[in-house]
């Protein structure tokens, strides 16, 4: 008899789930419910994903920096 598709998922995700951790890291994160809704409609509007938008801000950190030791000014 065939096994149901939700136990052959579970074995898998039993499974690979060290190399799945040693690979991936997941953020458990809080903010505010008003601006989290906002986000997701930005996101969703402009068909972003979350960590598109995470990759393009922790760049565009570096950048900004990496202009304010060069030109002596404060980080934060």
């Amino acid at each position: 008899m065939k096994q149901p598709k939700s136990q052959i998922d579970k074995r898998y995700e039993d499974k690979h789930k060290e190399e799945r951790k040693a690979a991936h890291a997941v953020w458990g994160t809080s903010m505010k419910r008003e601006d989290f809704e906002e986000l997701n409609k930005f996101l969703k509007s402009h068909h972003i994903q979350k960590v598109q938008l995470i990759y393009a801000g922790w760049t565009a950190l570096k950048e900004q920096l990496n202009t304010n030791n060069s030109e002596g000014g404060k980080q934060f």
